[in-house]
């Protein structure tokens, strides 16, 4: 049985330790660690991605603009394991009446698949990021099975017999101002009123009411709207959506017109395609804490971590059980992962979000092995999965 799974439900105080394999290259174990703000309990997964059986993808819930357990999602993908993963649009208390679509923050590549890029930095949700970095950052595993951090920008056009656009958004929950943003499958069947919301220095700022949108498929303009829509979009559909000078340029399209949408994400610093990207922020690089992470704010974490040329995965998360919630800082995550050996390390969504599951031996589902803060487990935007086959 895998040393912790009991702790599922039950309180942890007096569980300082112990270990277990889930499947070769997945190793589990958890501890107790002494922290300026009390002891905390941490569960922690450690991946040898060089390990032929095993590789690392994305959790998700089917939709960019939608949530589920982390639980629920490695179970429905067959992952042996997994935490969850970026920070969410995870209400909508500034803009009443407006829906909040669930969607991550940063970019998201599941399958080697592209699934959406990031949100204006000024329209995060989650704490502040430290000097020097934004949405644009992603941890990510390629096409070569070693992990990295990067950062991924969206570099897309589209092409109109008037103009040919700057493409700025692939299924944001918000666009900056003056752009136009694309809309495909992926992205659900929520309203796309929220990415007309906020601005380029204000997340609370109001919403647009200067938008349009235009809908093309096999290549032409099928429908226009004054207003942002809802609703499951059919593959092979894409729809653009424009804000203030965007509208301005989508209006001059119509129906039957040709148009041509291109999309990629550009990586800062590999070359190599990524098959999994999530996004979050960086908090470790070469083995040196970033400079001025918050040392003062303590709560319940969730970080993944690399060593060994990115050959090695450590995935960490703290226990959420009322004896442990005192929490680790930002500046104490970069720390104990570089004590563990890491040298990068990326922050994931905390609080309520961060769970940790694995199978216990001869199950065919995950547990829960932390206790997370919320009850029931909080659904999430996405995860990181960890995957074993024979």
């Amino acid at each position: 049985m895998l040393a912790g799974a009991a702790l599922v439900g039950a309180a942890p105080a007096g569980a300082a330790s112990g270990a277990g394999r889930i499947a070769s290259g997945v190793a589990y174990r958890q501890f107790d660690l002494p922290a300026a703000k009390g002891t905390v309990h941490v569960h922690l997964l450690t991946v040898d991605l060089a390990d032929p059986h095993v590789r690392v993808d994305l959790l998700s819930p089917g939709a960019v603009a939608a949530r589920s357990r982390v639980s629920t999602m490695a179970d429905a993908a067959g992952a042996v394991a997994g935490v969850n993963g970026d920070f969410f649009n995870i209400n909508e208390t500034q803009h009443p009446g407006v829906e909040a679509t669930g969607a991550s923050v940063g970019p998201a590549i599941a399958h080697g698949r592209v699934l959406k890029s990031a949100v204006p930095t000024a329209q995060r949700f989650g704490p502040s990021l430290p000097p020097g970095t934004g949405t644009t950052d992603v941890f990510g595993v390629g096409v070569d099975r070693r992990a990295r951090l990067d950062r991924l920008t969206l570099a897309g056009t589209v092409r109109t017999p008037h103009a040919t656009l700057a493409l700025r958004g692939l299924n944001q929950y918000a666009l900056a101002q003056g752009s136009v943003g694309a809309y495909t499958a992926a992205w659900g069947s929520a309203s796309r009123k929220r990415a007309t919301c906020g601005s380029d220095t204000d997340r609370a700022a109001g919403c647009s009411t200067d938008t349009y949108e235009v809908r093309i498929r096999g290549g032409r303009v099928v429908a226009t709207s004054a207003t942002p829509g809802s609703g499951a979009i059919a593959a092979g559909t894409t729809v653009l959506l424009g804000r203030e000078a965007g509208a301005d340029r989508l209006r001059a399209l119509t129906k039957g017109e040709r148009v041509t949408v291109r999309e990629r994400m550009v990586a800062s610093a590999s070359r190599i395609p990524y098959r999994f990207a999530v996004g979050g922020y960086p908090v470790l690089r070469d083995g040196e804490p970033l400079a001025g992470l918050d040392g003062t704010t303590a709560a319940v974490r969730t970080a993944v971590g690399y060593a060994n040329g990115g050959r090695r995965l450590l995935l960490l998360a703290l226990d959420g059980a009322v004896a442990y919630r005192s929490g680790l800082t930002i500046a104490e995550v970069a720390e104990e992962m570089r004590l563990l050996g890491a040298a990068d390390a990326f922050s994931l969504d905390g609080g309520g979000s961060t769970t940790m599951v694995a199978r216990t031996a001869g199950t065919q589902t995950v547990s829960v092995l932390n206790h997370p803060t919320d009850s029931p487990e909080r659904a999430v935007a996405n995860g990181i999965g960890i995957f074993w086959k024979p």
